[in-house]
């Protein structure tokens, strides 16, 4: 935990075809953090849609960051553009060297793992590219919120929310934590059990599966060659 009057800076990628959730809802908890400062980084400063067409626009370029405390790497189906260009993959690795901790969010640990940085770590990310993770040389752990010492990684979309607010504590405490969780008031009660595979359905979790299966499998193309380019050893688990 950092001591109060230590100031933070705390930035967020942004990217075309985001997942806004994977962003916005981490921000409900990071922009909250006292004594902190937290802007949204861009490729440019020009505005980007998310995957459903909501409009977003970053605070300054990549090139402008200051060297980030808290680094937060969120995903979506525009990570996949992102998973070979060489100045966001470089950005993220240089600013994870030199940050106290990094915040993955669903498929933004497919980008963390494209820079090279998940070899031996435990991690986790949606459950559709949950069986990408060895790809990169990663543990994967099947759990709503993993640590592996200053890094967090958060399954997908709403789990996100939960991870911030797992980080706000590790940076300033369980008592910062809770005030912005009541801020929020996030009690959450969901009407269904239907959040992951393992209580989903089976029919719902069947058509959630098609309707990924495309870009599961462009996915999986794309952990093939950057673990040939990693040196990692390709896993034989086939894609669900």
């Amino acid at each position: 935990m950092f001591p109060s009057d230590t100031h933070l800076q705390i930035g967020s990628l942004l990217f075309e075809g985001v997942d806004q959730i994977d962003l916005t809802g981490p921000f409900e908890v990071l922009s909250r953090i006292p004594n902190a400062t937290y802007r949204i980084f861009g490729k440019t400063t020009e505005p980007v849609r998310d995957l459903k067409g909501l409009r977003l626009t970053p605070g300054a370029a990549l090139a402008d960051a200051p060297q980030l405390d808290v680094l937060h790497v969120p995903g979506g189906f525009g990570q996949e553009a992102l998973m070979e260009d060489d100045e966001v993959l470089g950005w993220i690795r240089r600013q994870a060297a030199g940050a106290h901790s990094v915040f993955s969010v669903c498929t933004g640990a497919l980008l963390c793992g494209a820079a090279g940085l998940l070899k031996g770590r435990r991690a986790t990310t949606h459950w559709a590219s949950f069986h990408l993770l060895p790809f990169f040389g990663a543990i994967p752990v099947n759990e709503r919120v993993v640590l592996d010492g200053n890094w967090v990684f958060a399954a997908g979309v709403t789990a996100g929310i939960d991870g911030a607010l797992r980080l706000a504590a590790k940076l300033r405490g369980d008592e910062v934590a809770q005030a912005i969780q009541l801020y929020m008031v996030y009690a959450p009660e969901p009407p269904f059990d239907s959040g992951t595979p393992e209580t989903a359905p089976a029919a719902i979790l069947q058509h959630a599966q098609q309707s990924v299966r495309g870009i599961t499998a462009q996915r999986e193309a794309t952990a093939r060659r950057v673990a040939a380019r990693l040196g990692i050893a390709l896993p034989t688990m086939a894609a669900t």
